[in-house]
């Protein structure tokens, strides 16, 4: 959808940080000035930046998944960095793996059976609880140097310093990147603070095309610095409303956190209507903009586990030591001395989402360290099921939302037990259904990407998020994880039955 605006130049916003793009159409105010940006989890928020980061002692690895629309003789993007990159610093990544990435942290959408209450007790299997890995050149004119050059993949670089900011805007001018004017005012905080500026343009000759579009290549390089941060000010340069950005983080044994912005977790283990299996992506959006509203400027974290381990899976995604080792684990083991892929069940990845237009963006988004939580599991705590996140000693923490079918058959017993969830009990031998996590990136026909359009969270959920203070317009039955008012009748019909039987004995004992 772009505006029929076809002369106005824009800028672009590539995975999070500091890129820029020339001669694009605009797009409405709530885009990404002129093309979609993002991976799989495009979809569900369809402006959504996507990058990976993984980070170990002060190597940061970054991938940048590039999805564009437009001219490809247009493209550019250009990034502050710490550190000139060299070639062998530089690679191209095949777009497989940020699908990979997202659908394993996506949120899912869970649906469970209550079991016989009369059925004998089993043990507990521990199931929906799989536990993560134990805590765990040259100069061209204007100031401004050509400090490396070279091509990787579809991709021609090159990468830059200088001294001031007007000399960066008019050497990029000259060597025909179509910047938008005013850039060197958000070039400057970068030029001040001594980044260096990787920009990279598309050889249209080695790009590839599936179904007539041109699928750009994942960009990857890895920096030593001893700040963990991800500029994003630059990205702002044509921003027009708000942004989704969507960072995972790779940590050995360890999660992280923003440093400089308020830290929170999206609400989760909620039960949710039956409806929401039809679009379980439109109310997934609505949560998230119910939650940055009433927390702005907060870093969501949607998700945080071993990234060997799942539980529900949505399918077969868990990373594997070849796909860690892709997004950055071979840099780090060679500079670490040890034995390729011996590390990679002890990586945690850390889903963060943030919402933000560019008046909010003050500072660019600094990392740092957090303790391990858990939450969003089919756990119990005294009782009831767990709710939120709650410090751990490894890190199970997962958006998951749940649908439940409570027992409507006959109690064959005087003391049943409700709350034992598992399969459908018409398919013997079925597990619990989990719903792939690739279903909340489906916008559905009429909702779109508007959380407003559509039936109100308080009509989509079946108990309190406490945390949003929202209340469901329709219970459950009132109902919780341990019992089940909608079995009342056909208990209390047992009980009376019973009753009635006792009292016609009475009566018959004192006739004799």
């Amino acid at each position: 959808m772009r505006s029929s605006s076809s002369s106005t130049h824009k800028g672009l916003f590539i995975a999070g940080i500091a890129a820029l793009t020339i001669a694009l159409p605009a797009r409405p105010a709530d885009a990404f000035c002129g093309f979609y940006v993002g991976g799989a989890g495009a979809d569900m928020f369809a402006d959504a930046t996507q990058v990976v980061m993984m980070r170990q002692g002060t190597t940061t690895v970054l991938t940048m998944q590039n999805r564009y629309d437009g001219p490809l003789s247009s493209f550019a993007m250009i990034v502050p960095i710490p550190e000139v990159l060299q070639k062998e610093q530089v690679k191209t990544l095949e777009p497989e793996i940020f699908k990979k990435v997202d659908t394993l942290t996506s949120p899912r959408l869970v649906e469970y059976w209550e079991q016989d209450p009369c059925r004998p007790p089993i043990e507990d299997d521990a199931r929906n609880f799989a536990p993560s890995a134990p805590g765990s050149t040259q100069n061209s004119g204007g100031g401004v140097t050509v400090e490396a050059k070279f091509a990787v993949g579809e991709y021609e670089i090159v990468v830059l310093s200088t001294n001031e900011s007007t000399a960066l805007e008019n050497w990029l001018k000259a060597n025909n990147y179509a910047i938008p004017a005013g850039a060197s005012s958000y070039l400057a905080p970068y030029v001040q603070g001594g980044s260096y500026f990787f920009a990279a343009k598309v050889d249209v000759k080695k790009v590839k095309f599936v179904d007539g579009r041109a699928v750009l290549s994942p960009l990857r390089f890895h920096y030593d610095s001893k700040d963990f941060k991800l500029p994003v000010r630059l990205g702002m340069i044509n921003s027009q409303g708000k942004q989704d950005l969507i960072v995972y983080l790779l940590g050995e044994n360890q999660r992280y956190e923003l440093q400089n912005y308020p830290n929170i977790t999206i609400p989760t283990n909620i039960e949710v209507a039956n409806e929401v299996r039809d679009d379980f992506g439109a109310f997934y959006r609505k949560l998230f903009a119910e939650t940055v509203r009433q927390n702005p400027k907060a870093a969501v974290t949607e998700y945080s586990w071993a990234s060997s381990s799942c539980d529900p899976c949505p399918g077969p995604v868990r990373l594997t030591a070849s796909d860690v080792a892709t997004l950055g684990a071979d840099v780090i083991e060679q500079q670490s001395g040890t034995q390729p892929g011996s590390s990679w069940r002890n990586w945690v990845i850390t889903r963060i989402h943030m919402r933000y237009s560019k008046d909010e963006v003050g500072e660019d988004l600094v990392f740092r360290k957090a303790p391990p939580i858990v939450g969003g599991r089919e756990i119990k705590v005294n009782g009831k099921l767990e709710k939120g996140s709650s410090p751990s000693q490894s890190n199970n923490f997962q958006a998951r939302y749940i649908i439940r079918h409570r027992w409507t058959g006959t109690i064959g017993c005087f003391t049943p037990q409700y709350g034992t969830w598992g399969g459908d009990p018409k398919n013997a031998g079925s597990g619990p259904s989990v719903s792939s996590a690739l279903s909340p990136n489906s916008t559905g026909a009429s909702v779109g990407n508007d959380p407003a359009a559509g039936p109100a969270l308080e009509n989509l959920v079946r108990e309190e998020v406490t945390e949003l203070k929202i209340k469901p317009l329709l219970s459950s039955g009132g109902c919780s994880i341990g019992g089940n008012d909608a079995l009342i009748i056909p208990t209390l019909a047992l009980v009376v039955g019973l009753v009635v039987f006792g009292s016609v004995r009475r009566r018959r004992r004192q006739r004799r």
